[in-house]
C-alpha cells in the first residue's frame, strides 16, 4: 500500500536536509534527465486501481486450468499447504541476512536444516545455503572447479544434454580464459555421456553433465567419473532433486560437485522465479565454495547454537581475490524446501517420485503407439521424454492449448537437428485422465 507524503511532510524533510525545493533537491542532476515526461495516466483511486490490476491478471492463464505437461526445467507438482503457512510466518518472511546469530537463531537453523537435506539428498558431504537458481549454481560450480586448479586448468567440458540455459549461462558467467567445449555443435544430442570422455585433456578442470539429462534420460557416470578423476579433473552433476527420491544419489558414482534446480521441492512455477539453487560438494572443496554456509557448535551455556561458519571474507572485501562475488542466499525459498522434504520424508519423497515415472511411462507408451509418433530415445528415462512429431510442435501446442492442456517444449528451439521433436513432462499432477486426453488429441493429430 502506497500512501503518499502531504505537501507539509515535503517541506519539513526539505528543511531537515537544508533544502528549500524539490528543484534544489535535484540541481545536481543534468536538466536534460531531471524531470522526464514519464507520460503516465491520471491518478486513480485505491478502488480504481484494484480494478484495473485483476483486469490485467484475468488475461493470465492459470495452472488450475490448464492440464501441464511442459516441464524443461520447471515442473508443475503440488505443494502441500503446510508449505506457504509456514514460510508466511513474519519471522521467516520479513527476516533479512542473519549476521547476528544470537538473534536468529530460528533463520539459521531452518538454514542448517535444508543443507542437512540436500547433503544427504544429493550424497554429498557439505551444502551451501543455496544461490539463486539452478543456472547460476552451474556457472558457480565452474568458478570454483577453476579456482580449485588455481586457474592452471581453463578446459569446461559441457554436456550437450545440459539445460541450454545452463549452458549459456555457464559462458556468460565466466572468463573469457576459460575453454568450454562439447556443446551441441560438436556432440550430437542423441549420444550418451561416453562422447565426452575423448575430450577430457590434463587441462580439463570440470566435466559438466545432467541427471537425468535435459532430455529426461537417465545414465549411470560412474565411468564418466573414473575418466575425469584419472585426468585430475573434477566431475559436476546437474540433478533434478526429486529424481533422487527414486535414483542413485550422485554422491555414489562420483560426482564432486551437485548442483540442481530446487523448484521441485514446494515452490511454484511463479511464471520463472524466484527459484532455488541447489550446490553441494565434497568437504575438501568447501572453502572453495560461493555462498553461505551454516554450521552447528554449543554456546558458552553449553546449549546447541548456529553460525554462520566458513565464509570467505573475501566474498566481501577483497572482491578481486573471491572465488565468488556471490555470498547471498535464497533462504525462503530454501525455508520452502526445508520444509517440502521434512513433511514428505524419505518414503513420501520416493512416492511421488515413483508417481512421476511410472505416469510418465504410460503416457510414453501411449503416445508412442500413435501414428506419425515415436519416441525418440530407448535410454531409460524418468518424468520426462522426447516424442517425434508428424508436424511442427507449435502447430500442436496450439491444438493442444484450445482442448485445456499446456503441451510439452519445442526443442527445435535450442536443438536445430532436433525440429518436430517435443519434450513431454509428467508428474504427480497429471491424472490418467489427463494423459488420456493428451493422446486423444494428439491421435487428432496423427490422422489429419
Amino acid at each position: 500500500m502506497f500512501v503518499p507524503h502531504t505537501q507539509k511532510d515535503r517541506e519539513a524533510m526539505l528543511r531537515t536536509i537544508g533544502v528549500s525545493s524539490l528543484e534544489q533537491l535535484f540541481q545536481d542532476v543534468p536538466a536534460a534527465y531531471r524531470f522526464p515526461d514519464l507520460n503516465l495516466p491520471p491518478a486513480m483511486t485505491e478502488m480504481e486501481v484494484q480494478q484495473e490490476l485483476r483486469s490485467i491478471a484475468a488475461s493470465n492463464e492459470s495452472m488450475e486450468d490448464l492440464v501441464c505437461f511442459l516441464g524443461a526445467g520447471a515442473y508443475h507438482h503440488y505443494i502441500p499447504s503446510v508449505v506457504d503457512a509456514i514460510i508466511q510466518r513474519g519471522e521467516f518472511l520479513t527476516a533479512y541476512t542473519p549476521y547476528q546469530p544470537e538473534v536468529s537463531q530460528g533463520t539459521l537453523q531452518a538454514i542448517f536444516d535444508y543443507q542437512s537435506l540436500i547433503a544427504t539428498l544429493t550424497g554429498m558431504e557439505v551444502s551451501n545455503a543455496s544461490h539463486y537458481d539452478g543456472s547460476t549454481a552451474v556457472a558457480e560450480a565452474v568458478s570454483m572447479a577453476h579456482a580449485n586448479f588455481r586457474g592452471k586448468r581453463s578446459r569446461i567440458v559441457v554436456s550437450p544434454a545440459l539445460h541450454p540455459h545452463y549452458r549459456q549461462n555457464v559462458r556468460t558467467f565466466n572468463r573469457s580464459e576459460l575453454e568450454i567445449v562439447g556443446d551441441a555443435d560438436t556432440i550430437d544430442p542423441a549420444q550418451g555421456p561416453e562422447a565426452l570422455e575423448d575430450l577430457i585433456d590434463q587441462n580439463t578442470a570440470l566435466v559438466i553433465v545432467q541427471y537425468p539429462d535435459f532430455f529426461g534420460r537417465i545414465y549411470d557416470y560412474t565411468q564418466l567419473a573414473e575418466k575425469a578423476h584419472a585426468a585430475g579433473a573434477l566431475l559436476a552433476v546437474a540433478v533434478n532433486p526429486l529424481a533422487l527420491g527414486l535414483l542413485t544419489p550422485p554422491g555414489q558414482f562420483g560426482a564432486d560437485i551437485v548442483t540442481g534446480e530446487g523448484q521441485p521441492l514446494g515452490i511454484p512455477l511463479s511464471f520463472g522465479g524466484p527459484y532455488l539453487g541447489i550446490f553441494a560438494t565434497r568437504l575438501e572443496y568447501v572453502r572453495k565454495m560461493a555462498g553461505r554456509l551454516v554450521g552447528e557448535t554449543v554456546d558458552n551455556r553449553g546449549q546447541r547454537a548456529y553460525v554462520l561458519t566458513l565464509t570467505a571474507r573475501e566474498q566481501h572485501i577483497r572482491r578481486e581475490k573471491a572465488t565468488s562475488n556471490i555470498c547471498t542466499n535464497q533462504a525462503l525459498i530454501a525455508l520452502a524446501a526445508t520444509v517440502y522434504l521434512s513433511m514428505l520424508g524419505k518414503h513420501g519423497l520416493r512416492q511421488v517420485s515413483e508417481l512421476c515415472y511410472h505416469k510418465a511411462h504410460y503416457a510414453a507408451r501411449s503416445i508412442g503407439a500413435l501414428s506419425g509418433f515415436s519416441l525418440w530415445s530407448a535410454q531409460p528415462y524418468f518424468n520426462e521424454f522426447v516424442v517425434r512429431c508428424p508436424v511442427p510442435v507449435e502447430e500442436i501446442n496450439m491444438r493442444l492449448l484450445d482442448e485445456g492442456i499446456l503441451g510439452g517444449y519445442d526443442l527445435g528451439n535450442d536443438y536445430p537437428e532436433l525440429a518436430n521433436h517435443m519434450l513431454i513432462a509428467v508428474t504427480e499432477m497429471n491424472s490418467r485422465d489427463d494423459i488420456d486426453l493428451l493422446v486423444d488429441v494428439l491421435a487428432e493429430v496423427s490422422n489429419d
